[in-house]
């Protein structure tokens, strides 16, 4: 195991090589002049130019992009921002945790709900309540976070005043913008819980189980949805990382203040160091959340924990 752990982690330096590649290459090449932005249109062209010459944006793409690898590789330094001028790494920590949070509670509202109807879907299967269930979901995946942010806060926010619609000052402060993050998220798990189900409840353990009597419910929980697990916790993990980084919109929308948020102003700001790090970092909790969905595995299946031995 812990041999595995380690070449999964050693297999992250040539993802995180490629992630930083690709996003330094795009916002290289983005048009806008930080320092212009900084500085303000009315400013005088030495003024920028001098400014330009410090943040070192005159210098070549790879002389660029080497400095910067350099710093994050022997100092550990991800840069610091043109408008704060702090740390990149201290402004992406001090918002991390609300993003996490928020991922978090979207993945609950989404196991929650989607795992439940995944298991009636199959267990019912070309029933009115699979095809009303499957259709809903098919709608969960089709329905923008952004669009269904502002209609929950239209409603009740704004028509009914029941909920906050901005923030996350409070624990009901939580509510619409996990049900915003979930609600998508809940529909993929539903598919693939119906799916995974499907293929278990047809193996002859099940009609075994059945022959001797045993009561339907012990059936699905304890027999086909312990040895469905394994896909359904793949995608619940998917999710996850994919939440962590998908929830730039609706932070926008709710006003809350995460790593998503920031680097929407940043890009807007052409802040570049911020839009980098921050990803660079998602990328890194997202390939972590990936190797603790594949440690997960050996306890829920001990065959998997053999080959790992």
């Amino acid at each position: 195991m812990h041999k595995y752990i380690l070449r999964r982690l050693l297999y992250l330096i040539p993802v995180m090589f490629g992630v930083s590649l690709v996003v330094f290459t795009m916002m290289y090449f983005t048009p806008g002049d930080p320092a212009r932005i900084m500085l303000g249109e009315s400013a005088p062209a030495e003024a920028v130019e001098d400014l330009r010459e410090e943040l070192g944006l005159n210098d070549h793409f790879v002389i660029q992009y080497g400095n910067w690898l350099k710093d994050l590789i022997f100092n550990g330094d991800i840069g610091s921002s043109y408008r704060t001028r702090r740390p990149v790494s201290d402004e992406i920590i001090d918002r991390f945790p609300t993003t996490l949070r928020l991922a978090a509670a979207g993945v609950a509202v989404s196991v929650v709900v989607g795992v439940p109807i995944g298991i009636i879907s199959a267990t019912k299967q070309y029933s009115f309540l699979d095809n009303a269930s499957m259709f809903t979901a098919l709608l969960g995946v089709s329905m923008p976070n952004f669009w269904l942010a502002m209609l929950l806060i239209i409603q009740f926010s704004v028509n009914w005043d029941l909920l906050p619609s901005s923030g996350l000052d409070s624990p009901i402060s939580y509510i619409l913008p996990a049900i915003t993050l979930g609600t998508s998220s809940a529909a993929t798990i539903a598919r693939m819980t119906r799916s995974s189900m499907l293929e278990v409840i047809r193996q002859d353990y099940i009609r075994t189980a059945r022959a001797k009597g045993q009561v339907e419910s012990v059936i699905t929980n304890r027999h086909a949805l312990k040895n469905a697990l394994i896909p359904i916790i793949t995608v619940i993990g998917l999710q996850f990382g994919a939440l962590l980084g998908g929830a730039v919109l609706t932070e926008s929308v709710f006003s809350i203040p995460g790593v998503g948020r920031l680097m929407v102003d940043s890009i807007g700001a052409r802040d570049f160091p911020v839009v980098q790090g921050g990803v660079l970092f998602i990328a890194i909790a997202f390939s972590l959340i990936n190797l603790l969905v594949d440690i997960l595995y050996a306890f829920v299946d001990p065959r998997i924990k053999s080959q790992y031995k």
